[in-house]
């Protein structure tokens, strides 16, 4: 890495980077999360740079991280973020932090009227670095400890140019007199909340195979559809993972064989629920 760097998963590490961070008039920051597996987006980690340091923060650990609310919501402390609605958003679900002056590079580079407009793009653009941004590492269980080095390294590398990617993004701003204009949008993003999954009241028809089923059948994937939603959602699982589309209308087209169609752990736990909804005939 070019860069000092620090992985804050202990007190120790937590209250060295709060007497650094409180300090910095300038931050970058960026997160890894997991939106594939779970029901809810997991935090996984906050990176944040302040020079000439990047802490990443494990939000998995079970540390005070309350020592950024200030710098977070102070306007004259400037924090810099490529596409932020959803570190935004889960920053403030699961920290309750606010935001005051930000900069997003994403928005900043559609309102210069670019069309590509990923982080490695701008970099590339803008200051003349190549960034080899792994889709492996995007995808890698974030949730797991330990790290690799090789997810550090990923984590680390992009945040650290989110401060000199700034100057020259509010340079070209000013410069077309898109300062105003950049601000309001910033201030919109900064405003966004987390929103609960909106359940699909129709996504059931969805499912392959749905317009096959005969009358009834369809009646008890609605509802298989309903109790699969609402049994993601406490056990925060992704609806996919906790039980395939394929699985739900095998379920109603052989609802007599649920043990050979569920796992042994599923049917332990889940079999009885779905022998009641399958065999209700109201």
């Amino acid at each position: 890495m070019n860069t000092d760097w620090l992985l804050v998963n202990s007190p120790e590490a937590a209250k060295r980077a709060s007497e650094h961070l409180r300090q910095a008039s300038i931050l970058g920051i960026d997160t890894e999360y997991d939106s594939f597996r779970y029901f809810r987006e997991k935090l996984c980690l906050i990176q944040i740079y302040a020079p000439t340091t990047t802490y990443v923060l494990d939000a998995t650990a079970d540390l005070d991280f309350s020592f950024l609310a200030r710098s977070f919501k102070s306007k004259s402390v400037v924090k810099i973020l490529h596409a932020a609605d959803n570190d935004i958003r889960l920053l403030k679900r699961d920290y309750g932090f606010e935001f005051q002056n930000i900069f997003d590079t994403h928005r900043a580079a559609m309102l210069l009227g670019f069309r590509q407009l990923s982080l490695e793009k701008m970099i590339k653009e803008f200051l003349g670095v190549e960034l080899k941004k792994s889709k492996k590492m995007q995808r890698s269980r974030w949730d797991h400890r330990p790290l690799t080095d090789e997810q550090l390294e990923y984590a680390v590398q992009d945040v650290t140019l989110l401060p000199a990617l700034y100057e020259k993004q509010r340079a070209s701003l000013q410069e077309q007199g898109l300062e105003g204009a950049a601000r309001d949008a910033f201030a919109k993003i900064a405003a966004a909340n987390w929103q609960e999954r909106v359940f699909d009241r129709r996504g059931y028809s969805k499912i392959k195979g749905y317009y096959t089923l005969a009358r009834d059948q369809k009646e008890l994937l609605k509802k298989l559809y309903l109790w699969r939603f609402e049994q993601a959602k406490v056990v925060n699982c992704a609806v996919f993972m906790f039980l395939p589309d394929e699985t739900l209308a095998e379920l109603v087209q052989n609802k007599d064989n649920l043990q050979e169609i569920l796992s042994p752990e599923k049917y332990r736990r889940y079999g009885s629920d779905l022998e009641r909804i399958l065999q209700f005939n109201g």
